[in-house]
């Protein structure tokens, strides 16, 4: 799912220097890979999001099952389990966002002489 950003130097390298500025539409290119680079970030963090939902939901069914049944200890490890892997995905969240700004920055240095977004 980080394809686009694991690759975004290769990618810009792709892009021709002042030299060779006319064999290439660098304003298409850059255009294209921000497309790519929205989309990425954008379905990440939709499945990241349903993911911290879901995970939430079981939690707070594990949550009810603990009150009821409060010496099962196969509940409790289920439970605290749970509650791991939630602070893992919300801290992934973090992650996505750390690599966003990286890769709009590396983007931005790359190609704002050709493309600015909006446009």
């Amino acid at each position: 799912m980080r394809d686009v950003d694991d690759k975004i130097i290769y990618a810009l390298n792709a892009l021709p220097t002042e030299s060779f500025k006319g064999q290439v539409n660098s304003e298409s290119t850059c255009r294209d890979l921000y497309a790519k680079l929205q989309e990425s970030h954008l379905a990440r963090q939709e499945s990241i999001r349903s993911c911290i939902t879901i995970s939430a939901s079981n939690l707070k069914k594990l949550r009810e099952k603990r009150e009821t049944q409060p010496d099962d200890v196969d509940t409790d490890n289920q439970f605290r389990a749970e509650q791991r892997k939630l602070r893992v995905l919300q801290a992934e969240l973090n992650v996505e966002d750390i690599i966003k700004e990286r890769s709009y920055k590396t983007f931005n240095e790359r190609c704002r002489s050709y493309f600015h977004a909006g446009q």
